[in-house]
This record gives C-alpha cells, structure tokens and sequence, in this order.
C-alpha cells in the first residue's frame, strides 16, 4: 500500500467534510499521478461544492498544491508521481469580502 498525509487549511477543509489531516493507503499496483489522485479525491473524498476544487482535472486556481512543503508546479503538477509517505497539501487563497 502507499501512505500518504493530506493536509487541507484556508478553508478547503470545509469541502472535505472539515476533516484537517488524513492518511490514506492507496494501492500500490499501480503509479499514482497527482492527476490521478485529485480524480480519486473527486470520487471518493470530496463531501460538497465541487467547483470550489475541481476545475477540468485540475484544482481550481485559488488552491495552492504542496508536496512534501513544495509547490506541485515546481514538481511537475499533474503528472508527479506520488511517493511513499509524501504529504500533500491543499491550501485555498480563495478569500470573499
């Protein structure tokens, strides 16, 4: 199995049922993109408001993505390979007035 820590905070913890951490085991048969993952959390983890995260198979601009602390568009977005015990993390910037 692959562990992994999810971390939501800015408020994006709100569309995952205001759970703040996680850990999960995904099956380790297969290589896990972070494409492939946010479509899982689509599926399996999101509890509300969809078009607040997902936009196309993407997060929505306004949710700032980091792995392992680093921003995912230093590490390829998308098509990162998620590892072993990496820590991802889904920041929302998106703030109304």
């Amino acid at each position: 199995m692959l562990k992994i820590n999810l971390d939501f905070s800015g408020g994006a913890e709100v569309l995952f049922n205001n759970i703040k951490k996680r850990q999960l085991s995904l099956e380790s048969e297969k290589k896990w993109t972070l494409r492939d993952f946010l479509q899982y959390m689509k599926e399996n983890l999101l509890t509300e408001r969809l078009e607040l995260f997902i936009q196309g198979d993407s997060v929505r601009p306004g949710i700032l993505v980091l792995v392992n602390d680093i921003d995912w568009e230093l590490l390829g977005e998308l098509d990162y390979e998620i590892k072993q015990n990496d820590n991802i993390s889904f920041i929302s910037t998106l703030h109304g007035g």
